[in-house]
C-alpha cells in the first residue's frame, strides 16, 4: 500500500472514509455533516496532496495512486472496511477505490460528481487552472460565479457578497493546480459496471460546474445505484447541508443495519 495522507479521525462505529473535491478540503467540503456523522461512525478525513497538512505533490496526480493512498490512510488509521463519501473530484477517487480495493469498500455515496468531465466542465476547469496562476481576486469571482447556485448568490446582500469573495481569495490550497488537473483528466466510465457495493448518487441540480447530467451518468452506469437530487449549486455543504445530510444519513443507516 502507498504512504498515507495527513488525516483527521473522529467518532466511533462503522468506517466512513471521506474523499474531498479539487481545491477543497475536509472541513470545507464536509464540515456541516461532521458532528452528525461522527456520532455513529468512525470518520476518516484525509487531505489530498497540497491540502491541509498533506505536502503538495511535486508531480502530476494519478487517480490510481490517489485512490490507493486514500485507502491506505484509512487502513493505517485502523479502519479496515468503510463506506466512501466522495464529493466532486472525490467521487472519481471513490469509484476507483471501490474497483481497486473491493475487500475494503462497503458502499459509496457520490455527490456532485462525474465519471469524466464533459466539454463544459473541462472548459471551466481549464479556466480555473489558468486563474490559479494569476490574480486571486479574479479567481474568487470566477469560482463564486460557477460554484454557487443562483438562488444562494442572489440572496446575498452586497456586503455579504464582498465578504464571501474575500474569504474565497484566502482559501486556495497550494495543491489546487494538481487537483484541478486531475479532475480534468479522470475517466472512470469503465469502472462503473464493476461496482458491486450499495451506491447512492446525489445530483446538485443547480450546479454550474458539474451538471446534474453527470450524476445521472454515474447512477445509470453503476448496477443498482440509487439516485437523488438536491436543489443546490456545487457547494452543497454550504447551500443545502441539511438536505444532503438527510440523504447520507438514510443511506448509511439502511446499509449499516443490513450488514448487522
Amino acid at each position: 500500500m502507498n504512504e498515507q495522507y495527513s488525516y483527521t479521525i473522529e467518532g466511533s462505529g462503522p468506517g466512513l472514509l471521506l474523499a474531498h473535491g479539487a481545491g477543497g478540503g475536509i472541513e470545507a467540503n464536509f464540515g456541516p455533516l461532521m458532528a452528525d456523522l461522527r456520532g455513529t461512525h468512525t470518520v476518516v478525513g484525509p487531505d489530498l496532496p497540497g491540502a491541509g497538512a498533506t505536502p503538495r505533490s511535486s508531480s502530476p496526480l494519478d487517480l490510481d495512486t490517489v485512490a490507493d493512498t486514500l485507502v491506505a490512510t484509512a487502513v493505517g488509521a485502523g479502519v479496515e472496511r468503510f463506506t466512501v463519501l466522495g464529493y466532486s473530484l472525490g467521487t472519481a477517487v471513490a469509484v476507483r477505490a471501490a474497483t481497486r480495493h473491493p475487500d475494503r469498500v462497503e458502499g459509496l455515496v457520490l455527490t456532485a460528481g462525474f465519471a469524466r468531465p464533459d466539454h463544459r466542465t473541462r472548459l471551466t476547469l481549464g479556466l480555473w487552472r489558468e486563474l490559479l496562476d494569476g490574480d486571486r481576486a479574479l479567481l474568487a469571482r470566477f469560482a463564486t460565479l460557477v460554484a454557487v447556485g443562483a438562488p444562494t448568490l442572489e440572496a446575498l446582500s452586497a456586503e455579504e457578497l464582498t465578504a464571501r469573495l474575500r474569504a474565497a481569495e484566502g482559501f486556495v490550497p497550494e495543491g489546487s493546480p494538481e487537483q484541478v488537473d486531475l479532475a480534468a483528466s479522470v475517466d472512470t466510465r469503465d469502472d462503473l459496471p464493476r461496482i458491486t457495493v450499495p451506491t447512492l448518487v446525489v445530483a446538485t441540480t443547480l450546479d454550474r460546474l458539474v451538471p446534474p447530467e453527470a450524476s445521472r451518468e454515474l447512477a445509470e452506469g453503476i448496477p443498482g445505484a440509487e439516485y437523488a437530487e438536491v436543489g443546490s449549486g456545487h457547494l452543497i455543504a454550504d447551500e443545502a447541508p441539511d438536505a444532503w445530510l438527510s440523504l447520507v444519513r438514510d443511506f448509511l443507516d439502511r446499509h449499516d443495519r443490513a450488514r448487522v
